[in-house]
């Protein structure tokens, strides 16, 4: 695969000219990430709560980056976005799929990239709400964003991603750390950063109707369980034990049916199609009711 071509300092006049870029300029996004052994120790308690100040922004734009550029965009300046590992791939798929049949969820997306002021462009792994079917970079910000986190993580820049994407309008940022021991960060803005940790569940009142098991995000028999409650209450059903129940009622209802038909007739009761839409509305304890008069009186029974 042929590398990208790095991004070069954009020609038109920029309103605010940075001399100094405290980052490194972008990389091929073949380069390799840094050793696992030269990340700091995953402490949810040393993490930074904030992002730090940004410092001079950048001449970059929006505008600048295309459709599968591997580069975001914080205050002007680029952020390359090389590829995941494998955990991290597979765990954004079954919390996708989770998160997009929801049932009030009407608009989802994985990696879409957010462009709410022109030196700001962000893609969240996950994206729920405000999600268009269009092309091009998206204004505003997702109702609910969430980012996968794994050994190695650079930590600064996934707390500027949290405060770009809050100071936009997101109402939540989900930080899944994937990293012993799991767990899921819950980031809001004027709120405290919380943890939820395994067994614990996530609310996003108002953008998604279920509650989410934090394991549904990352672990596949959870994300499975979840991904078939919302599916059968898209279809109308609250649950598995609900659709069985509904499927033995209907199979009862409709054995009793044909009974009542078979007892008719032996008996050489002619059934009047008024008789006949009755019986269909019935349910089962009128039918059983109705079979037992029928062996009982030998006729169809009067009202």
């Amino acid at each position: 695969m042929q590398a990208p071509e790095l991004l070069t300092v954009p020609t038109d006049p920029a309103p605010t000219p940075a001399p100094h870029q405290p980052e490194p300029a972008p990389a091929p996004a073949t380069a390799p990430p840094p050793p696992p052994h030269a990340a700091p120790p995953d402490d949810p308690a040393s993490r930074p709560a904030l992002a730090p100040d940004p410092g001079p922004r950048g001449a970059f734009r929006a505008a600048h980056i295309r459709p599968g550029d591997p580069y975001e965009l914080s205050h002007g300046r680029p952020i390359v976005c090389l590829p995941g590992g494998g955990r991290a791939s597979t765990a954004l798929l079954l919390g996708g799929a989770v998160l997009a049949l929801d049932p009030a969820v009407r608009e989802a997306g994985a990696g879409t990239g957010y462009a709410p002021a022109p030196g700001l462009l962000r893609a969240p792994h996950l994206a729920v709400g405000n999600v268009p079917d269009a092309p091009g970079w998206v204004p505003g910000a997702p109702a609910l964003a969430v980012e996968y986190a794994d050994v190695g993580e650079d930590e600064a820049r996934l707390a500027r991603k949290i405060d770009d994407l809050l100071v936009a309008g997101a109402r939540w940022v989900w930080v899944v750390r994937l990293a012993a021991p799991r767990h899921v960060e819950v980031h809001a803005a004027g709120a405290p950063r919380r943890i939820a940790l395994p067994g614990e569940l996530l609310h996003a009142p108002g953008v998604l109707q279920n509650p989410v098991p934090v394991e549904a995000l990352y672990d596949r028999a959870a994300a499975q369980q979840a991904a078939l409650t919302s599916l059968l209450q898209r279809e109308g059903h609250s649950s598995l034990e609900s659709l069985r129940d509904r499927g033995l009622r209907e199979g009862r209802n409709e054995g009793l049916q044909r009974a009542v038909r078979d007892v008719c007739d032996v008996l050489d009761v002619a059934l009047s199609p008024e008789d006949d839409a009755a019986l269909v509305e019935m349910d089962g304890t009128a039918l059983a009711a109705l079979l037992e008069r029928l062996k009982r009186e030998r006729r169809w029974p009067l009202p």
